[in-house]
C-alpha cells in the first residue's frame, strides 16, 4: 500500500510575500512538476526525478518498450561513451559539434558522451560475425540517457542537457526492405500516442545531420513548442518548416493539393523517425552475407521517442495553471483515497467504511495504483487540494457525510471534472470502470490501428 506520509515529495515552499525573481521562461509544466516537488532542478539544464514522476517515467518506459517489441524490436543497452573515432569516419565531426560533449580518457583517447548511437550499433554490426540474410530485418533498441550542451536549456524535462531517450535502430537487406520496416515502426509509433490520448500530429521533417531521404517527427501543438509547423485544413498535410529550407521560402499553398488553407502551428517535437539508407553501414562497413554468399551493405533506419519529453510535452498541453492533468497512462496513481481528519467528530464513524473500501479499491486497481493518504494531522481540505494539484485520475474523500445513518455519500473527485457524491457500490463501480478503460488502451490490437503510407494521411491531429 503506498501512503502519502512515506513518500519523499519535496514540494516548493515560497513564504508569504516573498517575491520571487523569475530567472529564466517557465512553462507550464515545469513550474507545476517543481513547485510540487516532483522533479528538482539541479546544475543548469539538468533535472532530479522524484519518486512521484519517477512512476510516470517507468510507466512510459513500460508503454513503449512493450510497442518496440511488438514491432519486433529486441533490447539491447549500448555505453554511452561513443569513441570519436567512429563519428570521424562518418562525417559527423565534420560539422558543428557545438551541441556534443568530448571527454578524453587517461591516454587521450576522445569520447563523445552520446545524443545518439548510429555510429556505435553499426559499428557493433560490422565487427560482428559475418550476419546472414535469414537474421533480417534486424531490429534493436535501447532506452537510456542521452546528452546534448544545449545553447538554450529551457521549459525542464521539454530540453534539458540529459534526457531519458528510446531509440532503434533497424537493418535490412534491401530499400524496399527497409521501407516495409520504416511502415511498421511507424505503425507502432501511432498506436503508442494514440493510447496516451494527447492529441499529435505526424509531419513531414528534414533529415538533418542525421540523413537519410525519408524522415518525419510527432509533435504535440503547443504554444511553447520550438518548431514552426504548416498544417492543411484541406487535405490534412503537415510539414515542418525546415522542409522548405529558409523562413522566406515557406510554401504559401499546400504543397500536397495546392490549395490556400494553410495555416501555422507551435509544436514540441516527441519522437522523430529516419530513413538512413547506407549512410552510416557504408563507411563503417557493416554488411550482411546475401542469398549468393556475398557481401551487401546494410540499409538502416533510425526511430527516436524522448520519453522524458514525452511526459512534460504532455502535461504542457493537457494541465491547468495550478493542477497537473496526466494522460490516464502515465499517472503515477490511478486513485487516491483520504480519511477524515485526527480527532475529528466524524472519525470513529467512518474510519472503518475507510479500511473497508481500502480493501475494495486494492481488489479493483491493485496496491501498487492505489494512493492513501493518511496524513490526518493534516485537514481534508489540505489534503484534498493536493491530490488536487498533483492530478491523481480518481481521488476519493470519506468525510462528514459517509457517516450519515441514511445514505451515506463518498466524495469522489475525477480530474478536470466536478465533485461527485456517490454512495460506496457507485464509486466503485466508477473506479471499475476506469481501470477497464486503461485496460482497453492497453490491450489495443495490433491491427486496430493502421498508418496509411499515402501522404494525404501524414498530418492528420490524433
Amino acid at each position: 500500500m503506498n501512503k502519502a506520509s512515506r513518500l519523499f515529495w519535496p514540494t516548493l515552499v515560497t513564504p508569504k510575500n516573498a517575491v520571487v525573481k523569475q530567472t529564466e521562461q517557465l512553462s507550464r509544466s515545469q513550474k507545476l512538476l517543481t513547485d510540487l516537488g516532483l522533479v528538482k532542478s539541479g546544475s543548469n539544464g539538468t533535472y532530479q526525478i522524484m519518486p512521484i514522476a519517477q512512476r510516470s517515467i517507468d510507466k512510459c518506459i513500460n508503454l513503449v518498450q512493450r510497442k518496440m517489441q511488438e514491432a519486433g524490436g529486441q533490447k539491447i543497452s549500448l555505453p554511452v561513451l561513443t569513441p570519436a573515432q567512429l563519428w570521424k569516419k562518418t562525417g559527423r565531426l565534420d560539422g558543428d559539434i557545438s551541441e556534443f560533449y568530448m571527454v578524453r580518457d587517461r591516454s587521450g583517447k576522445q569520447f563523445l558522451m552520446s545524443p545518439t548511437h548510429e555510429e556505435a550499433v553499426t559499428a557493433m554490426l560490422a565487427t560482428t560475425a559475418p550476419i546472414s540474410y535469414r537474421q533480417l530485418p534486424l531490429r534493436l533498441f535501447q532506452i537510456g540517457p542521452k546528452f546534448r550542451d544545449e545553447l538554450k536549456s529551457r521549459f525542464g524535462l521539454m530540453r534539458a542537457k540529459e534526457f531519458l531517450m528510446k531509440d532503434m535502430y533497424t537493418f535490412d537487406m534491401t530499400m524496399e526492405t527497409a521501407r516495409s520496416t520504416y511502415a511498421t515502426v511507424s505503425a507502432a509509433y501511432e498506436r503508442f500516442f494514440r493510447q496516451l490520448e494527447v492529441p499529435f500530429v505526424k509531419v513531414e521533417a528534414a533529415t538533418g545531420m542525421m540523413g537519410g531521404s525519408l524522415s518525419h517527427e510527432y509533435h504535440f501543438i503547443s504554444p511553447v513548442g520550438e518548431d514552426t509547423l504548416l498544417q492543411c485544413s484541406a487535405c490534412g498535410y503537415a510539414g515542418n518548416v525546415e522542409v522548405f529550407g529558409s523562413d522566406s521560402e515557406t510554401p504559401s499553398t499546400c504543397p500536397s493539393c495546392q490549395g490556400p488553407q494553410l495555416s501555422r502551428v507551435r509544436g514540441v517535437e516527441v519522437a522523430h523517425t529516419f530513413l538512413l539508407g547506407d549512410k552510416y553501414s557504408k563507411p563503417l562497413g557493416a554488411t550482411f552475407v546475401n542469398t549468393s554468399g556475398k557481401p551487401e551493405t546494410l540499409v538502416m533506419g533510425c526511430f527516436g521517442i524522448g520519453i522524458t519529453r514525452v511526459i512534460a510535452a504532455a502535461l504542457e498541453v493537457l494541465s491547468t495553471e495550478q493542477e497537473l492533468r496526466w494522460p490516464k497512462l502515465l499517472a503515477p496513481y490511478d486513485v487516491c483515497l483520504i480519511g477524515p481528519k485526527q480527532g475529528s467528530k466524524e472519525q470513529s464513524v467512518v474510519e472503518s467504511l475507510e479500511n473497508d473500501l481500502l480493501q475494495q479499491l486494492t481488489q479493483i486497481c491493485g496496491t501498487e495504483e492505489l494512493l492513501h493518504d493518511e496524513r490526518k494531522e493534516l485537514t481534508i481540505g489540505k489534503r484534498l487540494l493536493d491530490a488536487k494539484r498533483l492530478g491523481h485520475p480518481l481521488t476519493i474523500v470519506v468525510g462528514g457525510k459517509a457517516g450519515q445513518q441514511e445514505s451515506p455519500k463518498l466524495e469522489i473527485h475525477a480530474s478536470g471534472a466536478e465533485k461527485l457524491e456517490l454512495d460506496m457500490a457507485e464509486v466503485l463501480s466508477l473506479v471499475a470502470r476506469h481501470v477497464r478503460h486503461k485496460q482497453k488502451l492497453l490491450h489495443e490490437q495490433q491491427g486496430e490501428l493502421r498508418i496509411s503510407q499515402s501522404q494525404t494521411t501524414i498530418g492528420h491531429v490524433h
